[in-house]
């Protein structure tokens, strides 16, 4: 029995809003990275430090808000398609390949969230006294944000890849036993 047109169409327009979300946040924290605080920017008065607002605040909040929609939108894909009722009555097994993609997505999306509200709260203002932790001020390492960006994208790319396998099974079951009935 043949997918609906419709649910391919769902399909694919979520993989590319997913796919887009995930090309957004990459952007974004490539942005991030070049936008944060450098050490000339640190002030010092001899006891106490004072670090200004970087740019990479914001641009690391919307990095972090549009990765986590497209995490979201990502598994939405692959729980639908692998969940959906015809598949489990008929005791459909998620192949191991979309497994291994979905324990890398969660992993490296675990990481990049992690770096991305770390450094992201590390860009915020740090006043005199004050600081990040212990009245320290803290900067932001170089390639955090990069790092953050090359996770983003192997999550994205796992997920739908996942998705993407789970729908080729599907279609492969649906030809085996169309061609076994016809037999």
């Amino acid at each position: 029995m043949e997918s609906p047109p419709r649910w391919k169409f769902t399909v694919i327009f979520s993989i590319i809003i997913s796919l887009s979300l995930g090309l957004v946040s990459f952007i974004l924290c490539i942005t991030s990275e070049i936008k944060r605080n450098k050490k000339e920017d640190l002030r010092w008065n001899g006891k106490l430090c004072y670090l200004p607002s970087s740019q990479a605040f914001g641009l690391g909040i919307a990095a972090l808000v549009s990765f986590i929609l497209a995490q979201i939108i990502g598994n939405c894909i692959l729980f639908k398609n692998s969940c959906s009722g015809r598949k489990r009555n008929a005791q459909y097994k998620i192949p191991v390949l979309a497994k291994l993609l979905l324990l890398i997505s969660w992993l490296s999306f675990g990481i990049a969230v992690i770096l991305l509200i770390t450094a992201t709260s590390m860009s915020k203002m740090q006043p005199y006294g004050v600081g990040w932790l212990n009245g320290e001020c803290y900067l932001v390492k170089r390639g955090t944000y990069a790092g953050s960006a090359i996770l983003v994208i192997v999550t994205v790319g796992s997920v739908i890849g996942s998705a993407l396998s789970t729908i080729k099974t599907n279609q492969a079951e649906q030809g085996r036993k169309i061609h076994a009935q016809k037999g």
